[in-house]
């Protein structure tokens, strides 16, 4: 990789989250020509899909097909039915992500095919930024958790009353289309074949819209399993994997926390002397998910070790509770429980960054940095006004007096 390809990479990954695509965009414009870009990526639970320039108007629905077909570091150019319309692009699909990621590039009809170096190019810097971007899942550090948990909740309520809507109109249309009392048959046959199609279209849409937002259960816990297994290859300690039985769907921000809270209590628990194994096991029932760990060691763990770090942060951002119990001899167990619905927001606002924007939090990690007003103007491309605007919402919403305050809350929260 030569040092342009770097210096590019770079100026993607250190955008806002909300402006990674549109870099990215602007980045494989010269080598592959297109008027816009849209985005399906799995492992974002708040905002799966996105787009830059003229691919407004499509939707989860229109790339769906493409990611399920696409082959990860085999770019796909063609034409194909997006947004109601034979659309030239460029399909580019990371195995960087568990479920995969898709890029799609729009181009003019009629543009010759990218090239090697072109496809080579765009393939190499979608799987870095997808990548990259997969890590703040997989870590589901807790002022990421509580953004992408009230983004997801917005989402799916939008989601579900649109959709409820659309259905809606759709079966009153129908039921007066098939009630016979309208003349003309051929219209009224011609009006409720259209009706029927985009009602299975609405519900279509709906179900795909969820699969993307969601993960199985049991694959939820292989790749949990995939992840912990390193963790203990070289130790003398075996580990034993009890996956649910069944394979309900989970919302992916609970799938997200569980994994990650699940990683580190195992790594509390091994920090102890005389383990011989451990177990880790998750349950569902009609609300929770259960995730056990299991171990073998003294039993003599006091809940107080656990302190009130980020599992703990996690928790609260998931509106769950820890439960632990230890028994002389026989080893320690802790089970973190976790709601499969969307906490009170009273819960979920504990967390101290629960309550900020995305450009709030994008200009309170330049405070922690310690950088003025100017260069956080320069970084996100706004103006002075505008971050001092946000400074004093920041401060307002975290309840504190000073530029300072607010950073120590950041790095605590970390």
């Amino acid at each position: 990789m030569d040092a342009f390809t770097l210096t590019t990479a770079y100026e993607i990954l250190r955008r806002p989250l909300d402006q990674v695509l549109g870099q990215l965009s602007a980045t494989l414009a010269p080598a592959v020509p297109h008027t816009g870009a849209a985005e399906l990526s799995t492992h974002c639970a708040h905002s799966p899909f996105k787009t830059t320039g003229a691919a407004d108007g499509l939707g989860t629905a229109d790339l769906a097909p493409l990611l399920a077909a696409g082959v990860p570091g085999e770019p796909w150019q063609g034409t194909v039915r997006l947004g109601g319309r034979s659309r030239t692009v460029l399909a580019v699909t990371s195995g960087a992500t568990a479920r995969h990621s898709l890029l799609v590039l729009l181009r003019e009809d009629g543009s010759p095919p990218a090239g090697p170096d072109g496809l080579a190019l765009a393939q190499g810097l979608w799987n870095l930024v997808t990548a990259h971007l997969d890590r703040f899942a997989t870590e589901a550090m807790p002022g990421a958790l509580a953004r992408s948990r009230t983004a997801a909740d917005t989402r799916a309520r939008v989601t579900a009353e649109l959709t409820t809507a659309h259905v809606a109109a759709l079966s009153g249309l129908l039921s007066v289309l098939r009630s016979g009392g309208l003349d003309a048959p051929a219209a009224r046959a011609a009006a409720t074949e259209l009706a029927a199609a985009a009602l299975v279209e609405a519900r279509a849409a709906r179900r795909q819209d969820r699969e993307i937002a969601e993960e199985p259960a049991r694959e939820a816990f292989g790749r949990l399993a995939e992840q912990l297994r390193p963790m203990l290859r070289h130790s003398p300690v075996r580990l034993e994997l009890g996956p649910p039985p069944e394979s309900r769907s989970l919302p992916a921000d609970v799938a997200h926390g569980a994994r990650s809270i699940v990683r580190a209590l195992l790594l509390i628990l091994l920090d102890q002397e005389g383990l011989s194994r451990v177990h880790v096991g998750w349950r569902l029932t009609e609300d929770e998910l259960w995730a056990a760990v299991r171990d073998d060691g003294p039993g003599l763990f006091e809940a107080c070790e656990i302190g009130a770090g980020t599992v703990r942060d996690r928790l609260d951002v998931l509106g769950g509770r820890l439960e632990i119990e230890a028994v002389p001899h026989w080893g320690t167990t802790m089970t973190a429980v976790l709601p499969l619905a969307s906490p009170d927001p009273r819960v979920a606002a504990v967390h101290p960054l629960a309550g900020l924007g995305e450009r709030e939090v994008e200009v309170l990690t330049h405070l922690a940095l310690g950088h003025r007003n100017r260069r956080i103007a320069a970084e996100l491309h706004i103006s002075e006004s505008t971050v001092k605007f946000h400074v004093a919402n920041i401060l307002g919403k975290l309840g504190v007096a000073s530029r300072g305050e607010a950073a120590a809350l950041f790095h605590a929260a970390a």
